[in-house]
């Protein structure tokens, strides 16, 4: 079977596409637990804002470097690609939409 891309795709932008379920992830923990809402609190006046997303662009950062060195001369199949990462999407999401992470409060 040929290796069909999709020029919309590329596995650089997969990076956003783990970035944000890690974002909805520490959304969802600070809600759920005090210690890690406190230890995402880096600045007084925006709160754990402000941990949640230094943190989640932490992850991307590393999720461009691991994929771009994983991926970068090899072919890539973007149909297998694709669905997880609308799935990714999905769950990142999910977990920072305010209806969702605060049933954990």
């Amino acid at each position: 079977m040929a290796i069909r891309f999709l020029p919309c795709f590329s596995p650089d932008a997969s990076r956003v596409f783990i970035a944000l379920p890690a974002l909805g992830l520490l959304a969802t923990l600070a809600e759920a637990s005090t210690g890690v809402k406190d230890a995402l609190q880096w600045s007084g006046s925006v709160g754990p804002l402000s941990g949640k997303t230094s943190l989640a662009v932490a992850v991307w950062l590393l999720a461009w470097a691991v994929l771009h060195a994983v991926l970068r001369n090899k072919p890539y199949e973007t149909v297998r690609a694709l669905p997880t990462s609308l799935v990714l999407i999905a769950l990142g999401g999910l977990g920072a939409f305010p209806e969702f992470f605060q049933l954990f409060s």
